[in-house]
């Protein structure tokens, strides 16, 4: 996010509940705001029963926070401060 300003959280079936984690962690850390959340289903060949299932996808886009920059120098200063000991 410090490169781009935003980032793409994306996830597939039993890994959606990580990357909705993920993002709520970084909005509630004051580090992100949430821009856009779209939900899908992608049709996927399961090797096991050799058949087309669907399996649910997430895509999470989330945006740098107005106090993100802020926020970022303190941490490392306090790091840097850490490290000194």
């Amino acid at each position: 996010m410090q490169q781009y300003n935003e980032v793409e959280l994306s996830a597939l079936g039993m890994a959606i509940t990580t990357v909705v984690t993920i993002a709520e962690i970084l909005k509630n850390n004051g580090l992100a705001t949430e821009k856009k959340v779209l939900t899908s289903t992608v049709g996927m060949k399961d090797e096991n029963k050799g058949r087309q299932v669907q399996k649910a996808q997430i895509e999470i886009v989330l945006g740098k926070s107005e106090k993100f920059d802020s926020l970022m120098n303190a941490a490392i200063a306090a790091k840097e401060k850490d490290d000194e000991k």
